[in-house]
């Protein structure tokens, strides 16, 4: 648990940006709640693409993926999957990402936005620098 945190922290501090103070123990929670319906970490997934490497990586970007005309602009528009933008996305969705098919409307509590971020950073890979 300890190593987890560390690493958390290390790879936040190396995305830059605003800091996600979260837990991810409770972040998996939430996340196997309300996101694991659609979405894996790891690879493939039939309705959703996954979220494993996230963060740092541009929306749309995935190949294979059948990414909605709104992901597509936000993508072609510069959007990156960093630690400001995901939690303006997971709050509401539609406020990044006019137009996702997305039937998600967001998270409402500050904390557990924080805890599922703080959970996909497990799953991503610090920037090459």
């Amino acid at each position: 648990m300890l190593r987890t945190s560390i690493a958390i922290t290390a790879l936040i501090a190396s995305v830059g940006g605003t800091a996600a103070q979260g837990d991810a123990v409770m972040g998996e929670t939430v996340f196997n709640e309300r996101c694991a319906g659609c979405h894996s970490l790891s690879g493939e997934s039939d309705t959703a693409p996954a979220l494993d490497n996230l963060i740092g990586r541009p929306a749309a970007s995935l190949e294979g993926v059948q990414y909605s005309d709104g992901m597509i602009e936000a993508g072609q528009a510069g959007v990156v999957w960093d630690v400001e933008t995901l939690t303006k996305f997971i709050t509401k969705p539609r406020t990044v990402v006019n137009g996702t098919r997305m039937a998600f409307t967001g998270l409402s509590k500050p904390e557990d936005v924080a805890n599922v971020i703080a959970y996909l950073a497990t799953f991503s890979s610090p920037p090459a620098r």
